[in-house]
């Protein structure tokens, strides 16, 4: 059997065990696509013919569609153009685009070359920027030309490739001239680099993450089983070019399906208009992040539309609150899932099973989740809560191959035979597993372990609070308490008044140990992919100097007053 044919036969059958998780997780196995692998040859140009493979629609009402086919082809005549450059297999390709065709065909075309991709975010500073093109080893850069600036001070001879005109880059348009050929298989092996990827860096520098051939490539069909994508159907998935959600759901999956990626580009959010695009476009599957939901649950959803099937949310925890609203308005259940940049989706509530309230689901197929003890390491068999962990005494195909030119922290991430997504988690007697926070971000008061996630969750449903973010706050007698820093929805004050009447809800919502005793209504600190900083709040509440002023406790307000 061709790689091909077994990649095939692997998304066929997941396909049709759409529906029957149990069946789906005992019978499916990780095909074997040979010593050889490239998805961009051995996947994308077998299934290349004139269906619609990318419809990117701009707010002004502007429309670009490109077939399997003409993607296959552009892919292969810049994939010759940038070889006459200099661009080898092998290679590290910084690709610093936003959602446009060139992002798309230049993903394949570096893959074509046996090069190696490191998508990077359009909105980096210029230290992040010089510390990626250092560390990742570039060999070439290929930005738009409103953004070659940024690089200016970056030392180095690597290649300058532009989309558009820029001094001293070479403009990707030159490619457009160059007559089709197809491009012959580079031969790259199964285990060769394909992917190097920054994590975003929530509570320390970013880790390089390498991914293979296959890892991505062929360990998606584990997020195309999430999110329920099947042939024909158009995807919607709102995410950022340069993060590794990106490839998920607006590459590999969809692609994997044979559906079609559809992308509406905007300056500024209006769920509004997004609505529309959703009605318009007959989307089926629809995949946003928790920012963008809780953003959607403040506007008028209105009807279903119409072509909706799908709805999946991943990249942090959905609260409820959210998922109850949007069920009832459109009758559809918003299906959370995990997965880190490290794998692909590792645990999801998947179409057409049984889902609980407040979980991410049950592990997927080809996916060995294990439990440990956060204290003593042990192995948890049956419901308990632990660190999430993947069982490394066989293969886990989708895994990382490690963190580049971090041996160190590769050792860690994978010591004692178990992957360590340094997340923790709660098992049941039936399997579902609920997401409790970081284990950097879980902390004790008054000898009671909290999990941020849960009092965010309740505190989101207060129709004041857009999000929240919970720390420990120092305090002399139960030397932590829970504290909220808070960002208002629209039309909210920041007021002692607003404050009291999250802090009534906090109290009428969450057993009283768990209660929220403080307020802070503050701008959350986010990385450039949209994560909450909470180590920066924790350290903020550290501070001996830090000014109070803002901070609103439960004991200033009658009827609020705690008991120890």
């Amino acid at each position: 059997m061709s790689a091909t044919e077994s990649y095939r036969a692997a998304r066929d059958q997941l396909l049709a065990l759409s529906g029957d998780h149990a069946r789906a997780a005992a019978e499916f196995s990780w095909p074997d696509v040979g010593p050889t692998f490239n998805w961009a040859v051995d996947w994308f140009d077998q299934i290349a013919d004139d269906r619609p493979a990318l419809v990117i629609v701009e707010e002004d009402g502007s429309e670009l569609t490109r077939t399997y086919a003409e993607l296959s082809r552009e892919s292969d005549v810049v994939a010759d153009w940038l070889a006459e450059r200099g661009v080898a297999a092998g290679d590290p390709v910084m690709l610093m685009l936003g959602n446009q065709v060139e992002m798309w065909v230049a993903m394949l075309a570096i893959m074509k070359l046996g090069a190696v991709i490191l998508p990077t975010t359009t909105a980096i500073g210029a230290e992040d920027l010089a510390d990626r093109v250092t560390r990742g080893g570039v060999r070439c850069v290929i930005a738009n030309a409103r953004d070659t600036g940024l690089f200016a001070g970056i030392p180095g001879s690597w290649i300058r490739i532009s989309v558009g005109t820029a001094d001293g880059w070479t403009d990707l348009a030159g490619a457009a001239g160059r007559a089709w050929a197809p491009r012959p298989h580079p031969g790259t092996a199964a285990s060769a680099p394909l992917l190097r990827y920054f994590t975003s860096g929530t509570t320390s520098r970013p880790k390089l993450v390498e991914h293979s051939q296959v890892s991505y490539p062929v360990g998606h069909l584990s997020t195309t089983y999430w999110i329920g994508v099947r042939p024909g159907d158009v995807h919607l998935n709102i995410s950022s070019p340069g993060w590794g959600k990106h490839a998920w759901s607006s590459f590999f999956a969809p692609w994997i399906a044979e559906a079609t990626i559809f992308v509406y580009n905007y300056q500024r959010f209006d769920a509004a208009k997004l609505l529309q695009e959703l009605r318009a476009r007959d989307v089926a599957t629809f995949c946003g992040p928790p920012t963008v939901w809780r953003m959607l649950i403040h506007a008028d959803l209105g009807e279903r539309p119409a072509g909706l099937r799908e709805l999946v949310s991943a990249g942090e925890p959905l609260n409820p609150e959210v998922i109850q609203r949007v069920e009832r308005a459109w009758g559809l259940t918003i299906r959370d899932g995990f997965g880190q940049t490290e794998t692909t989706a590792q645990i999801g509530n998947t179409p057409g099973s049984d889902l609980k309230p407040g979980s991410m689901g049950r592990p997927l197929p080809g996916y060995p989740v294990a439990l440990l003890d956060t204290v003593t390491g042990e192995r948890i068999e049956g419901p308990g809560e632990g660190e999430l962990c993947l069982d490394l005494s066989r293969p886990v195909l989708p895994l990382m191959t490690g963190y580049w030119g971090d041996a160190e922290r590769t050792a860690e991430a994978t010591r004692g035979g178990y992957y360590r997504t340094g997340d923790v988690a709660a098992r049941d007697a039936d399997g579902f597993i609920t997401y409790v926070g970081r284990t950097d971000d879980v902390f004790k008061a008054s000898d009671y372990k909290i999990s941020p996630f849960e009092l965010e969750s309740a505190l989101i449903a207060h129709p004041a609070v857009s999000e929240a973010a919970v720390v420990p706050a120092p305090d002399p007698l139960r030397l932590a308490v829970p504290k909220a820093y808070v960002a208002l929805a629209p039309g909210h004050e920041p007021t002692a008044e607003t404050a009291r009447n999250i802090l009534a809800h906090a109290r009428a919502h969450l057993a009283p140990y768990l209660r929220v005793r403080r307020v802070e209504f503050f701008e959350l600190p986010k990385t450039i992919s949209g994560k909450i900083r909470r180590v920066e709040l924790r350290a903020r509440e550290e501070d001996p100097h830090l000014d109070r002023s803002g901070e609103f406790r439960d004991d200033q307000f009658p009827g609020l007053r705690s008991r120890p």
